[in-house]
């Protein structure tokens, strides 16, 4: 990795073009991890600043974060009431990824039950579903970690072993949903792993309570030990900055630009 594979996710600031030109400006970047819902938006100034966008991301209308419990029932493309809907947004994602030529889209699949076949049978096809698609348009369908652990989410991908899966991992929200320590996680999800987000948590004291998002470098991944790690596995791959929490997000992403940019050059 070296100082042109860094980025922003948009979605950090609202999907605000002025705020965003704001925080590349100043943190001398030009990459973005772009909010595939704002893409139309997005293009014409994508192209008049020579900006780069690394990954399109998806969400679903009908998630709900208030609390771990809604997520869980909420989340990616588990609901089946959903689903229908669900698969034509992806689809439709997968498409415009393509046409902006852009090699990846992310991804909350949901919370993975292996624990009950026909549930995660239904969850496999889907997300084959949407994965074959990907494949058919040049696209990498990249999954967030963080609502599995990474065990769980390893045998998932050999299970399907499907060449247009990916991993966007995530640090803080191993963390933040209580799924163990990222470091081991990005060690276990390696051969996945294509691209990656700077975000930093502290982990919650219960189980059914969500951990803390605090700015990168105040939490618990350790700054140090998450690059010596991608430095191991052989990431050479983009990295963005993503502030979810927090009433200077601007700020907090600077600087998680300005930490990364030092540790990149302090590397032989």
């Amino acid at each position: 990795m070296n100082t042109t594979d860094i980025g922003i996710c948009t979605w950090s600031v609202g999907n605000d073009i002025d705020r965003i030109r704001n925080v590349l400006t100043q943190g001398g970047v030009t990459r973005l991890h772009l909010d595939v819902s704002a893409a139309a938006r997005f293009q014409d100034t994508v192209a008049n600043e020579a900006w780069t966008v690394s990954g399109m991301m998806l969400s679903f209308p009908q998630e709900d974060y208030s609390t771990l419990e809604r997520i869980r029932k909420t989340g990616g493309i588990v609901p089946d009431a959903h689903w229908q809907h669900n698969r034509l947004l992806a689809l439709d994602a997968i498409q415009t990824t393509a046409i902006w030529r852009v090699p990846f889209l992310s991804f909350h699949a949901g919370f993975i039950d292996a624990a009950h076949p026909s549930t995660y049978d239904c969850f496999c096809s889907r997300l084959t579903e949407l994965a074959d698609a990907s494949r058919s348009a040049g696209v990498k369908l990249i999954l967030e970690t963080g609502q599995e652990t990474a065990t769980e989410l390893k045998q998932l991908l050999e299970h399907l072993n499907h060449p247009a899966l990916g991993v966007n991992f995530d640090p803080a929200n191993m963390l933040l949903y209580g799924k163990g320590d990222p470091i081991a996680a990005l060690e276990v999800l390696a051969p996945w792993v294509v691209h990656v987000h700077l975000k930093d948590a502290l982990p919650s004291t219960d189980s059914t309570q969500w951990g803390i998002e605090v700015p990168w470098g105040e939490g618990a991944v350790g700054v140090q030990r998450f690059f010596e790690q991608l430095q191991s596995i052989g990431y050479a791959g983009y990295a963005a900055v993503e502030r979810e929490a927090g009433s200077q997000r601007e700020a907090d992403m600077l600087s998680a630009l300005q930490q990364t940019r030092n540790h990149l050059k302090s590397v032989p």
